[in-house]
């Protein structure tokens, strides 16, 4: 049995509704596909970020960063990220305006837009940009926007990034469902899993069945490869917030006091809260279980030896497949076709379970947004969690990369639950 703590919740409202169209064989995913093998470069070929002026050529990126800023080793630094590797392929050069408020998007977004010479294409990273990008690309019709992760329809010269969470929250159900059946066995747990997610969104709805399904998955897979696993639960919780650890503690708390042995951050800084009380359960020990499993960024580095793997949600390659698009020529044709969304998942690259080489890159990204770590005993603490999970419970990576796989050749489909019908229908099927 895992132990309880209690602390008070507080809760933060926002609300944004993702209006997601899935599409399917773009050319140039795979252009991004074979080029991604290389190793991204973090170092930009120009940067600026004055908030009083901009001097820009005809060959430039311009990035308009959420408020998180860079150095939030998520969102804004993935997107970056991939703007560097688009400027050093395609010749360009990043221009980034930092966010100190959300009352600077809007002038960030004209000053960009409104220079002599503008962008090839500017990037507005995060759905709170989704207004702002809104009300700048009626005023610069002839200006190319792509927004992560907001819904601006109807506009021809804004490109809509969004990605299939869906696949990459199966993929980390997998691997938690073998985990926690592997050592509920060893008497740490009772056959079940967690999800701490934030603020009851469409957008949220595809990371919970996905994760469910994920699950399911696992117990029918373990069947055919003739290792049966029990049932597995899933135990979860929509906190309300995003921005609230101790939430989030409180809430994987519970959970592994009901037996869970690995609980999913689908919140933000408030599923943060699961490291630390993964951390706290395990009472001085060196790694888990339980464990955690962190979301978008790769966040295995934040609590080496307690976090399984990370739901990657690759920002970098929606920026990079977005720049590619607005130099192509193909913009106009691909907006129309497909309505203005571009939809990633993990067939393009777009979605991935971070693997040891992953973290070693955001190592690097975290070097250079200041974070002192000791980079090496990360590494060293990740491979040898890893190491010992495989030697307690078999090639339980290897399953879970196995429905990756799967995926990404087309054998299995993972609902993509967007509408509260969808979502009731597949928790009644699925369970909860």
């Amino acid at each position: 049995m895992l132990v309880k703590r209690n602390k008070g919740i507080s809760a933060a409202a926002t609300a944004v509704i993702i209006i997601l169209i899935v599409v399917a064989g773009v050319a140039i995913y795979y252009l991004y596909t074979s080029s991604q093998s290389q190793q991204y470069s973090t170092q930009p070929s120009s940067t600026q970020t004055s908030q009083t002026s901009v001097t820009t050529s005809n060959k430039t990126i311009g990035v308009v960063f959420d408020v998180g800023g860079r150095g939030d080793l998520s969102f804004n630094d993935m997107a970056y990220l991939g703007a560097t590797k688009a400027a050093q392929d395609f010749g360009l050069q990043v221009i980034g305006l930092q966010s100190p408020t959300q009352n600077d998007y809007v002038p960030n977004l004209e000053k960009l837009a409104g220079s002599k010479n503008p962008p090839v294409i500017i990037i507005a990273v995060g759905f709170l940009l989704t207004d702002a990008v809104n009300k700048t690309a009626r005023e610069f019709p002839n200006q190319k926007f792509a927004i992560i992760d907001g819904f601006v329809p109807g506009l021809p010269n804004v490109l809509n990034v969004g990605f299939k969470e869906n696949e990459g929250s199966a993929v980390v159900g997998a691997l938690a469902a073998f985990v926690a059946d592997c050592y509920s066995n060893k008497g740490m747990g009772q056959y079940s899993v967690g999800n701490v997610l934030g603020i009851p969104i469409p957008v949220l709805y595809k990371f919970e069945i996905g994760y469910k399904w994920g699950v399911h998955w696992a117990m029918n897979y373990s069947k055919q490869i003739g290792k049966p696993i029990h049932n597995i639960t899933v135990l979860y919780k929509y906190t309300n917030t995003f921005n609230d650890p101790t939430v989030g503690e409180q809430t994987a708390l519970a959970q592994f006091q009901q037996g869970a042995v690995v609980s999913y951050n689908v919140a933000g800084a408030t599923g943060n809260g699961i490291f630390k009380a993964a951390q706290e359960v395990a009472q001085g020990k060196t790694m888990g279980p339980p464990f955690g499993i962190g979301v978008d960024s790769d966040q295995d580095w934040i609590a080496p030896g307690f976090i399984l793997a990370s739901m990657e949600k690759r920002v970098d390659v929606g920026v990079y497949v977005a720049t590619q698009l607005a130099l192509n020529g193909s913009w106009n044709d691909y907006m129309q076709k497909h309505q203005g969304s571009l939809q990633l998942g993990m067939k393009e690259g777009g979605i991935k379970m971070s693997d040891v080489a992953d973290v070693q890159q955001f190592l690097q990204i975290a070097a250079q947004a200041g974070k002192t770590l000791n980079a090496t005993d990360i590494m060293n603490r990740i491979q040898e969690m890893r190491n010992k999970v495989v030697q307690d419970c078999g090639p339980v990576y290897d399953y879970a990369n196995t429905l990756a796989n799967l995926i990404k050749t087309g054998q299995v489909s993972v609902p993509y639950v967007v509408t509260t019908d969808a979502l009731n229908y597949w928790r009644n099927r699925l369970g909860g």
